[in-house]
């Protein structure tokens, strides 16, 4: 048996899943696959000991394959400590966990065109975008099913895929054909699949293969989130002026998000986040970037709690709860209760079905939208032209507001690295940019023209509840949260489950602690019920340091010296207008906050 085939060796794996699939072989701008040429000179290099085993064959002899054997077995020992602390370095769930964050709209045009035969005649090539990837050259389309048609075929489906194709495949090279590849054992995985070896969940592989329109799609849908709510409330509190704001922000977060697109070109094994962090920080960069993104993903989902329970207390005021001297207000109610509802959701074996739920959250934001202008032209409350022009006192805390609609930073590595055509990624970036920032300044300035002074921190809550296009926002407000809670917890717990000792790796204690999350958001959002001021303590620290301070300082880190004087300058720059932002914002939010305000 071939040694680096028997000992599971990183360079071997690598040439196997290459094997299976050429289009892994893309460059990240698009390119064409390296040739068969380049592939055979790669795989002498890993079969370095190939020569020694041909006398199985009756064809090998002589010293020079022992020696070639002892120093190809040297390389290995060398090479094997970095591969080992590469697999293990956490987090390794990462990338599968937030992809489910940003491609949840493909999959849910993919449904519709697999249950309309006369749609899924104009849309397969469309369909085949998505699952080409992971299956062989040559396999037939009915090959994935479309029981599960929202994510990328899991490792069961591909083992069972792989079974039923032939162990090899003839080489394109004439002059010196390769060997049959042997069936790939069960650790020859990439290292950001090691996670998915868990037998009580189920986890998608990375998305790939993303033409610019299904990227930009995915951008807009990490952007547009419940941000736009506060916006209008940015405008009572900082004045007029203060909406210069957004495309200061917009443009500079734009700026950071091309500089993780270098920092991803400048080696081939960084596609996440957290792995521009380790190759600029090493292993505590890789720690601390992902605890902060982590940390931006629980905020998420206490903002949620809030939002559910301040929306459903509008529709039901009076409802509320006293047993055996406990009183629960509405606000109270109805967040502990909508916790236990969402709570089955987070439980869900098969993640698949959790991209069902987020299609809804897509649909929600855009109806409120188009609700709002709708109550503001066609329902008689009409716009009336008031505030101030500037309020320096309450600027810090419009700014928070402003920095939270902009942070999808930790998922635009996973977009570019999944795009087909990578060089299409500066104008994917900057059309969603462009678009967010007019669709936030438009609902700002039309909810604050609408309501006034009398703004509250969601424009939804000011919204007169006798006319229709009113319940309407209010409901898909409601759908809005309880659809994405679960996406947005998956990651932080897969993380928690992953760092816990192998033995207790199972579903039972998985359970118990995605139902340990939960109950704690419960609590933090009950003891902090400011939905505005949360919001924009999470814009001031998390979205300054995600999507401002992070990427420039990977970059300068990174690149060193390659980086011109000007653009170190830049960098800086922003680094320092992110920490000023960051302090001030923050302590604004947190002193509101102990006021009660």
């Amino acid at each position: 048996m071939d040694r680096d085939e028997e000992k599971g060796h990183g360079d071997r794996s690598l040439l196997f899943i290459g094997d299976e699939d050429d289009d892994l072989g893309v460059d990240r701008d698009g390119g064409s696959p390296p040739s068969s040429d380049a592939g055979s000179s790669f795989s002498d290099r890993s079969d370095g000991g190939g020569d020694g085993d041909g006398a199985d064959d009756g064809t090998g002899t002589g010293s020079g394959s022992g020696s070639d054997d002892d120093a190809d077995a040297d390389g290995d020992k060398e090479r094997a400590p970095n591969v080992a602390r590469q697999q293990a370095a956490w987090p390794q769930s990462y990338r599968q966990s937030i992809d489910m964050l940003s491609a949840v709209q493909s999959p849910s045009v993919t449904s519709i065109m697999a249950a309309s035969p006369s749609i899924t005649k104009f849309g397969s090539s469309f369909l085949k975008a998505g699952s080409s990837f992971f299956l062989k050259k040559g396999a037939t389309e009915g090959s994935l099913p479309l029981t599960r048609p929202l994510l990328p075929p899991s490792l069961s489906q591909l083992s069972q895929q792989q079974q039923q194709q032939p162990a090899g495949r003839p080489s394109t090279d004439s002059l010196q054909p390769r060997p049959p590849a042997p069936q790939p054992p069960a650790v020859q995985q990439r290292p950001s699949a090691a996670c998915l070896k868990s037998n009580y969940i189920e986890l998608p592989l990375p998305s790939s293969k993303c033409s610019s329109g299904q990227s930009i799609i995915n951008g807009l849908n990490v952007l547009c989130g419940v941000g736009i709510l506060t916006t209008c409330f940015g405008i009572k509190q900082a004045g007029w002026l203060s909406l210069l704001l957004l495309p200061l922000l917009g443009a500079c977060s734009c700026y950071t998000g091309l500089l993780l697109k270098r920092c991803i070109d400048s080696s081939p094994t960084i596609e996440t986040y957290p792995d521009i962090g380790r190759a600029a920080f090493g292993i505590p960069g890789r720690v601390f970037v992902s605890v902060v993104l982590y940390l931006e993903l629980y905020a998420c989902c206490v903002e949620y709690i809030t939002l559910l329970g301040d929306s459903l207390s509008s529709v039901f005021p009076s409802a509320h709860l006293a047993f055996t001297g406990i009183y629960l207000n509405s606000h109270n109610l109805f967040a502990i209760s909508m916790a236990l509802a969402i709570l089955p959701s987070v439980w869900l074996r098969n993640l698949s079905l959790l991209s069902y739920l987020s299609a809804g959250g897509v649909v929600a934001t855009i109806t409120v939208v188009v609700c709002l202008f709708w109550v503001g032209i066609g329902d008689g409350v009409g716009f009336h032209p008031s505030g101030s022009a500037l309020n320096l006192t309450h600027l810090p805390l419009a700014l928070g507001l402003y920095g939270y609609c902009f942070s999808g930073h930790s998922v635009f590595p996973n977009i570019y690295s999944s795009m087909k055509e990578r060089s299409q990624f500066p104008f994917v970036l900057l059309f969603c940019f462009i678009v967010v920032t007019i669709v936030y300044s438009g609902v700002a300035a039309t909810g604050f023209l609408m309501f006034g002074e009398s703004t509250m921190s969601q424009f939804t809550l000011n919204m007169p509840q006798q006319y229709v296009p009113s319940k309407i926002a209010i409901w898909m407000t409601i759908v809005n949260p309880y659809t994405k809670y679960a996406l947005t917890m998956t990651p932080v717990a897969l993380s928690i489950e992953e760092a816990l000792p192998k033995m207790m790796r199972n579903y039972v204690a998985g359970m118990c602690v995605r139902t340990a999350l939960v109950l704690s958001t419960v609590v933090v959002a009950l003891s902090f019920p400011y939905f505005a001021l949360v919001m924009a303590l999470l814009g001031s620290v998390f979205t300054m340091l995600v999507a401002l301070i992070l990427p420039c300082a990977c970059y300068l880190s990174i690149k060193r010296e390659l980086v011109p004087l000007w653009e170190v300058v830049l960098c800086i720059t922003i680094i320092l207008i992110g920490l000023g932002c960051a302090f001030v914002g923050s302590y604004t939010s947190i002193n509101q906050m102990i006021g009660g305000s």
